[in-house]
């Protein structure tokens, strides 16, 4: 499999989540703005979600720009990658209606660091294959934002049967941290873009 047919395959797939997600939530059965405001838990929710899939989607695309190769390691890090983002709408689907429930708080943030730990995976199986000074490695560095959000997950998930509403604003703030595309690949993709352009 070449470098973009994985991207094309992983595109797809997380399209197809965020699509199952939007199909969970349900129209009101009245006719009045305040009808709304029993949605609102599963409203955040679902932004919450659609902001955690699109910044797998904007680092994943940005990550396989600067590599050059890629294995069946890969493919299978990949695979475990989509296997635990695919899990979002349905622990999404249990949050929404259990906003600050111990158990739905709780699977979610699983579901959250289950994702964090595949991209991990994946990005060191990218670096194996990958020259030592490759743009990628240059860009990775030591990854102390990915290390950071592995440790929030962890400790929202420890602390949800104490404080649950504790854990969703750490969902929340790790959230925020990497709404922005990773600027480490953009700094690695600008030269070679220039480059390029010549």
């Amino acid at each position: 499999m070449t470098r973009r047919r994985l991207e094309a395959f992983s595109d797809g797939v997380l399209a197809v989540v965020i699509t199952i997600m939007v199909l969970n939530l349900h129209p009101p059965a009245g006719d009045s703005i305040t009808d709304l405001r029993p949605l609102l838990p599963k409203l955040a929710v679902y932004l919450l979600s659609f902001v955690f899939v699109a910044i797998y989607w904007n680092n994943h695309h940005h990550m396989f720009q600067v590599v050059s190769r890629i294995s069946g390691g890969v493919l299978w890090a990949n695979a475990h990658l989509l296997f635990w983002v695919s899990l979002t709408p349905a622990a999404a689907a249990w949050l929404g209606p259990h906003l600050g429930d111990t158990a739905p708080t709780a699977v979610y943030g699983v579901v959250l660091l289950g994702s964090a730990i595949a991209y991990t995976i994946l990005t060191r199986s990218l670096l194996a294959v990958q020259p030592a000074d490759s743009p990628l490695a240059r860009a990775v560095g030591r990854d102390t934002k990915g290390i950071l959000s592995l440790v929030a997950y962890a400790i929202a998930i420890a602390v949800t049967p104490v404080v649950p509403w504790f854990s969703l604003g750490l969902y929340f703030a790790v959230a925020a941290v990497w709404l922005v595309p990773d600027r480490r690949m953009e700094r690695v993709l600008q030269p070679r873009q220039s480059h390029q352009t010549r």
